[in-house]
């Protein structure tokens, strides 16, 4: 729960309050009033469902519990790397006894979120992927391991900064794996998707000397999960909302807020380009077209935010200057400055 986050409640006083709240729900009608058994058939269960549905709403209620934040990422993976099993169905266990750490997770410091990256590609203080690189390092080396108070011995989750240790681990990584269980929002749609995914494949790069394979795993439709490059997944993003004409019009709908989410995607795909190298030269021209070089697209931006307007055409030039944008024409470059001159002046006026 919440209190328990913020205050860390005792076991005991969780178990009664938990309690207490399925007591309530079955008072208020919830109750498991018959088991199809199979040989025996329906079996009325009277009084005794209301306990068992007391009883299997403590169980779901610890089960997520348990599941909840790094406690129980940590303890499942410890667990599974724990298991006397074959290497065939259990490779972290095999590769735990060879080598004694691949079950470690590494994250953020506790109470820190993101992977580092942002901060410094909104400041520009980075020169190539190696910063990008070893930013995500220093923020996502801290250890966690054990089970915490999951062990059900009062213990802690141990926490430690260990650099060293996620490096070697990084030494064997192969694949970054993106997985995304929903259709609602999209690899441009916040900074946690490049952040992570972009981070991870920049460390791995500073680690190794070389980039790892970058996937996308799409598991909206459960009974059907289709996978296939970042490449692919990023094309598919650019070209079915971020140069869609039904989109830019609908963001124009939407005053401040549309010049903000139009920049901001503008900022995700240079932020993927940066850590990853997968975002399509053409990509930046095609924003530049259909963006910045339509006078409505241009009013709009102008009247309801030229802060995005001066954002999207200094992150336009930065993106040529930096030679993620190789194809850029020098028209297309004189009319960003114009640009950035206009919104400057619109801004401080």
């Amino acid at each position: 729960s919440l209190l328990d986050d913020i205050r860390g409640i005792s076991a005991r006083w969780k178990f009664g309050a938990q309690l207490l709240a399925g007591v309530i729900l079955v008072a208020g009608g919830f109750r498991i009033e018959a088991l199809s058994l199979p040989g025996l058939g329906t079996v009325e269960l009277g009084f005794v469902g209301s306990l068992l549905a007391v009883a299997w709403l403590l169980f779901l209620t610890n089960a997520y519990n348990f599941m909840d934040g790094i406690t129980g990422i940590s303890g499942a993976t410890a667990m599974v790397a724990a298991a006397d099993e074959s290497e065939d169905d259990n490779p972290l266990a095999a590769a735990a006894a060879r080598e004694g750490h691949a079950w470690r997770v590494y994250g953020s410091a506790p109470g820190a979120y993101g992977a580092g990256l942002q901060g410094l590609i909104d400041s520009g203080d980075w020169d190539d992927r190696t910063d990008l690189g070893r930013a995500y390092l220093n923020w996502s080396s801290w250890r966690y391991e054990g089970l915490g108070a999951a062990d059900g011995q009062g213990g802690r989750l141990q926490v430690e900064a260990d650099r060293r240790g996620l490096e070697q681990r990084l030494q064997s990584v192969q694949v970054v794996l993106h997985n995304q269980d929903n259709r609602e929002h999209d690899l441009l749609d916040s900074d946690d998707y490049y952040q992570f995914q972009g981070g991870l494949s920049a460390a791995v790069e500073a680690v190794r000397g070389s980039a790892p394979q970058l996937w996308f795993g799409d598991h909206s439709r459960q009974q059907r999960p289709r996978m296939h490059r970042l490449e692919r997944e990023l094309d598919k993003v650019l070209r079915s909302r971020v140069l869609n004409p039904r989109w830019i019009r609908g963001m124009q709908q939407h005053g401040y807020k549309g010049g903000f989410e139009m920049a901001a995607s503008l900022d995700y795909l240079f932020a993927y380009d940066a850590s990853t190298g997968c975002v399509p030269d053409w990509s930046y021209g095609a924003i530049t077209e259909q963006w910045l070089n339509d006078p409505e697209v241009v009013a709009f931006l102008r009247h309801s935010n030229p802060w995005a307007l001066r954002d999207m055409a200094e992150r336009l030039l930065e993106a040529s200057h930096r030679g993620l944008w190789d194809g850029a024409k020098a028209e297309e470059l004189a009319h960003l400055r114009q640009l950035l001159l206009e919104a400057e002046a619109l801004v401080e006026g």
